[in-house]
Order: C-alpha cells, then structure tokens, then sequence
C-alpha cells in the first residue's frame, strides 16, 4: 500500500483514480486512492476539480464561502445526500471531484458554521457536519482503456471524510512546517483506518438514511468525527464533524440540489 499524499483543502479535489494493471480485482472494503502520487502509483487517471478556483486565506487555506457553484452537481448521475430535515441551520455547497473523462466521482455538502482550519481560539465555537457523497461505481476501464479503476466502497466515503475533517484542524502551538509534517502522518492514518473499517478504532452506529435506519462505521478524536456507510440508492456516503454530534445526524437524499446555490 502507497503512502499517501495530503492535499490541502484548496487542493483536496484535485484527485487521482488509480490505473490497476495487474488483473487483481480489488475486495470490497478496499479504499479508493483519490491521492496517491504519480510517482507511488506509477500511472493513473487524472480527476478534476469541478467549479470556480475560490480564493485562498492564510497558509493556502481555501475560504469555504467562495466554494459555492452547482453547476458540478447538477452533472453527477446519483442522487446527492445531506442532513434530514431536523436540521434546520444553513446548508452549502462545497465541490465536487470529477475523473479525467467529466463523469462526476464524488462531492461534499456542509451545514452549519462553514469551518475554518481548527485554532485555540475557534475550537470549542464551530458547530458543523459535511456530508461527503461517493458514486458507487463498480471495476471499471479507465478513460483511455489502458487499464482498471478500482470500485469505490464504504472505505472511500470513510477516506474522504477523514482527510476533510484533517483539512480543518490545526493543532495548537504549531507552525506551518510541523503541520505539513503533521498531515502526512495524520493522512497516512486516516487511509490506513479506511482500509480497516473492521478494525477496533471503529464503532458501529444506526443512524436513519431516508428513514431507514442503516449501519455506519463510526470513529472519534479529539479534532471531531468521521462516519461512512452505504445507502440504498447504491451511494456511499460519509461525514465528518466538529460541535454537532454525530449519534444525533440523520441523513436524506436530497431533492433539488440547485436550492443550495
């Protein structure tokens, strides 16, 4: 397994499918790699970011108010998921990613306090959750027909959520150098806990999609959530969160998503 690669979030959806050349056909808890390095994986299927290039704050932070664009969503040919209706705080959109071909992969939608990157000083104020939705798409051709796209799985959705809710925190009393050094094991982390959704660092929580109670596997820290499962629209969806509780979100697909905009 490639090491990751963190990605800040202004960089987050600038991701890569991996290219399998070997003829192996991955298992169905295998995570998708939407980062590793052209250098790790040898060749892949470049992914884009869908929507306007917003701008950044301090230490290339991207400001999630500028991250607003539905054009991207509107093109993704599975239903997109977010809070129920119980939640009645603001919504947004974030960004979609989209492989080398256009087809839209995956995309996150936030609610509550739009986050900024975790301090001492805004750590015990934000109230949010981001609702990440991956398309659940099978083995399949890359682009150029040269080889194979893993499937995406639960442990995708537990991927994305993860390196989100990393791209959010900021420990106190660290410079930029040590939090760069910080990501990379941090990220490196979250993958490996993706790839083990089994493993003891994971619970398991009901929690209701579309008023169906489905299972989730569920992990804390102390720098928020992150949870993922699977709906019965064949979607996988994870979140991540800080301030809001996690055993009390439900989640619901989600009608008209140009009302977001």
């Amino acid at each position: 397994m490639c090491r990751p690669v963190f990605r800040p979030a202004a960089e987050l959806w600038l991701s890569c499918l991996v290219v399998v050349r070997t003829g192996r056909t991955p298992e169905g808890g295998r995570a998708i790699r939407f980062d590793e390095s052209e250098e790790a994986s040898g060749q892949m299927e470049t992914t884009s970011r869908v929507g306007a290039q917003a701008p950044a704050a301090e230490g290339g932070q991207q400001l999630p108010s500028a991250r607003r664009t539905v054009d991207g969503y509107l093109l993704a040919p599975f239903p997109w998921y977010g809070l129920d209706e119980a939640f009645t705080g603001p919504r947004w959109l974030m960004q979609v990613g989209a492989a080398a071909d256009g087809a839209i992969e995956h995309g996150s939608i936030g609610h509550g306090d739009e986050p900024s990157v975790r301090s001492e000083s805004t750590e015990d104020k934000e109230r949010f959750a981001v609702v990440v939705t991956v398309a659940g798409n099978p083995v399949r051709r890359s682009a150029d027909g040269t080889g194979l796209l893993e499937a995406t799985s639960v442990s995708s959705a537990a991927w994305l959520a993860g390196v989100g809710l990393l791209s959010f925190t900021w420990p106190g009393q660290m410079d930029h150098t040590l939090r760069d050094d910080w990501l990379d094991q941090q990220t490196e982390t979250a993958w490996v806990l993706a790839d083990d959704l089994n493993g003891s660092d994971w619970s398991t929580l009901s929690l209701p999609v579309d008023g169906v109670p489905t299972p989730f596997h569920y992990r804390e820290s102390e720098f928020g959530w992150v949870l993922a499962g699977s709906t019965q629209e064949g979607v996988h969806v994870g979140a991540y969160g800080r301030g809001m509780s996690a055993y009390g979100v439900a989640f619901a697909m989600i009608k008209d998503i140009s009302t977001y905009a």
